[in-house]
């Protein structure tokens, strides 16, 4: 599709898509919504800057290969999975951290850092495969 319009607003859509896939990844651990919906938003928003702006001007963007994005992504959901086995508990158990930054108490989670790591699997296998089909046309 190479209309005027849709190379138009693909940029400013993706965008915007990918910010509310950040913040469905962040908030899917108290709601509905987590790692894997959050890349799948992310994957159509680099799929529908592809469809407008070509292949090379998506890998121009994402910078890193999506291979290696699904990789780092299951390398950090694999250590937030192992985390447990530290604490001496059942792998993949959720642990909780309360680091007080700037007077405020910060929780942090194993289950956030897993969420993020499905996050990037997701992220970088779709867009792998959606880049693939979009430079076979």
């Amino acid at each position: 599709m190479n209309t005027l319009i849709m190379r138009t607003i693909a940029p400013y859509l993706a965008a915007l898509m990918v910010l509310f896939s950040v913040f469905v990844l962040l908030r899917g651990h108290n709601e509905p919504g987590g790692g894997f919906i959050g890349g799948l938003i992310a994957a159509s928003a680099l799929a529908i800057y592809g469809i407008a702006s070509g292949v090379a001007a998506v890998r121009r963007a994402i910078v890193v290969h999506p291979n290696a994005l699904a990789g780092f992504g299951l390398l950090i959901a694999s250590l937030a999975g192992l985390a447990a086995v530290f604490a001496a508990r059942p792998v993949l158990t959720g642990l909780w951290f309360l680091p007080v930054v700037g007077g405020v108490e910060l929780p942090l989670s194993t289950v956030l850092v897993f969420d993020v790591g499905v996050y990037f699997v997701v992220l970088g296998t779709l867009a792998s495969i959606a880049l693939a089909l979009e430079e076979a046309e």
